[in-house]
């Protein structure tokens, strides 16, 4: 029997119909080596079909996380990995995704491995089409300059200094710069396109939000878009967000709302030692309400420090505004349809109350 009928074989038993016979196909994979190339083979063209539905290799991964288990990402981070291979230049992001990819899992038996393989093949044969945030590998890249702006790069290294201290006022004076920055980064960006004229337009990335208390991250990713001239757009079923905006907003996007997430889980980490030390136990619904409350005024305060720095240029809100549009514009062509999404266990009032008072120390308005 040649690997290509082995492998069709296994396929139609596993992966093309509705009584799929797992431990069969398995067995007939397991039981002839020479079918592993084909097999491999197969696996990158089926994740090559998944890029061109509007998936990239964070989004996979992220999937195989959510749906199967280590061994599955780990097999999807090989076969990610030989595809990329194949191509002399990557679309922006793609590296740096490829980078946090997780590591190869230790080899199983033949039999596990085929069945673990097979599983993986099913789930990426079933992903549906999504936006595109992007091109794919092969197709016209604009290759970024190398390096990032120095503006970016100060604003990376204020808010690692917020992560690492642990005084509190020293971490809102760094979370304060760094946001400023940002603001007036976004201006900049936007007063040189215009005299420029350059044609610019917006695009779009996505930004993972994992469990638990995806409802609430989701609200602080959209405070922060929101307050960075962006737009987010959460798929709670899939685990991401879709970002739209100008390329300076979505990167100061992406590394602030990082940030800010490891903040606020250290603050919530230390609201609720006091908790404890109060003789309360922590529970969900607290974090849910700590997170939810900390979202929430985390999002005034950094609309009010951006709307600062768009008031100390005001000759440029033509040109913001007419950016605004071209954002709002892209974000409704890509998902015409939206819904609002109401926020779920936000019943505990000192979690609330913490952290609002946590979004209060880090708080992102000038002169604080």
């Amino acid at each position: 029997m040649s690997a290509d009928s082995t492998v069709e074989r296994a396929f139609a038993a596993a992966l093309f119909t509705a009584d799929s016979d797992l431990d069969t196909a398995a067995s007939l994979l397991a039981a002839d080596p020479s079918a592993d190339p084909e097999l491999a083979s197969r696996g990158r063209e089926f994740v090559r079909r998944a890029w061109e539905r509007g998936w990239q290799p964070a989004d996979v991964v992220r999937m195989v996380v959510r749906e199967l288990s280590t061994e599955h990402a780990g097999l999807a981070a090989r076969l990610i990995r030989a595809e990329t291979g194949r191509y002399g230049t990557l679309p922006p992001r793609w590296p740096e995704q490829l980078a946090a990819l997780p590591a190869d899992e230790p080899r199983q038996d033949r039999f596990s491995a085929a069945t673990t393989t097979l599983e993986l093949y099913r789930l990426l044969l079933r992903l549906p089409a999504i936006e595109a945030v992007g091109p794919v590998p092969g197709e016209s890249v604009t290759v970024p300059v190398a390096g990032e702006p120095r503006a970016l790069a100060r604003i990376r290294a204020l808010l690692a200094k917020a992560e690492a201290t642990g005084y509190p006022p020293e971490a809102e004076a760094l979370s304060a710069k760094a946001q400023e920055l940002m603001a007036r980064h976004s201006v900049d960006e936007a007063l040189l396109a215009s005299r420029t004229q350059a044609k610019d337009a917006p695009g779009a990335c996505r930004i993972g939000v994992d469990a638990p208390y995806e409802t609430a991250k989701a609200v602080l990713l959209d405070a922060v878009a929101g307050a960075n001239r962006c737009r987010a757009v959460w798929n709670s079923a899939f685990g991401f967000s879709t970002v739209v905006g100008f390329e300076p907003d979505l990167e100061a996007v992406e590394v602030l709302y990082t940030s800010l997430l490891v903040q606020a889980s250290a603050a919530m980490t230390r609201a609720e030692a006091e908790q404890r030390a109060a003789g309360r136990k922590r529970t969900k619904t607290f974090r849910q309400s700590f997170l939810a409350a900390y979202a929430h005024r985390i999002g005034d305060r950094l609309a009010s420090v951006a709307g600062q720095v768009v008031e100390d240029k005001g000759e440029l809100l033509p040109v913001l505004a007419a950016r605004d549009v071209a954002v709002t514009g892209r974000a409704e062509e890509m998902f015409p349809e939206t819904v609002t999404t109401r926020m779920r266990g936000v019943t505990d009032e000192a979690g609330w109350t913490q952290g609002a008072a946590a979004a209060e120390r880090a708080r992102v308005s000038r002169g604080s």
